[in-house]
């Protein structure tokens, strides 16, 4: 069955929607597949992700997103529910999004404000939860070679992915240091300023020390 929905903006990841909890599982996990649904959201934003339909294994679920005009939408189901199915889902989410003003989307600035489209959410999900009704049942058989082009990745490729960009990132980025006065090009700039004088004194004190043991002979 789909237990989990979001619905996020491509250019900066931002979550706007999610249907209702359907998890039999406790709270711990179902914030734990939602951290889960926000970092693919994420990564999709960030380009790491570029195909427009996906699913993504994880543990006994998979998640399954769908990309179209800037738009996001992610479900996670069980294992076992259809794939055809959960793409079916996202096709019609995705149809009645297209339907608001995209200038209403582009104002959202806070995650999950869009409650507007939470209410569709609940509603077409119903649709879903009987894989063996007359019309599910038509959208199974229908197109059988649809989900061939349809990428499949586990999750754990897409952390390691993630872990050795953000190690990448470390490697090439230089921190500025809080003794910075002594890197270049302030650090010649004192040098050739202070070069001169300290040699003249050590001269200094070497002729005083010859003179001082000349005169103790």
């Amino acid at each position: 069955m789909v237990k989990l929905t979001i619905v996020g903006r491509v250019s900066d990841g931002l979550p706007l929607a999610q249907g209702p909890r359907y998890m039999i599982e406790d709270y711990n996990k179902f914030l734990f597949y939602k951290q889960q649904a926000e970092l693919i959201l994420k990564e999709i934003s960030k380009g790491a992700l570029a195909h427009s339909k996906m699913t993504i294994h994880i543990d006994h679920h998979s998640f399954n997103h769908l990309v179209d005009n800037g738009i996001i939408f992610i479900t996670l189901c069980d294992s076992s529910y259809p794939r055809k199915l959960a793409f079916h889902y996202l096709q019609d989410l995705q149809k009645e999004f297209e339907k608001f003003d995209n200038r209403l989307v582009e104002k959202i600035t806070r995650p999950y404000s869009f409650v507007k489209f939470d209410s569709i959410i609940r509603n077409i999900r119903r649709l879903y939860i009987n894989t063996r009704t007359q019309a599910n049942l038509s959208k199974l058989n229908a197109n059988r070679k649809q989900d061939v082009d349809i990428v499949t990745k586990h999750i754990s490729e897409i952390l390691e992915r993630r872990q050795n960009a953000e190690i990448s990132d470390r490697v090439f980025v230089t921190p500025q240091t809080a003794s910075s006065i002594w890197s270049s090009p302030r650090r010649e700039e004192i040098a050739l300023k202070w070069t001169p004088i300290t040699t003249i004194f050590v001269v200094a004190v070497l002729l005083w020390a010859s003179l001082d043991s000349k005169i103790t002979l």
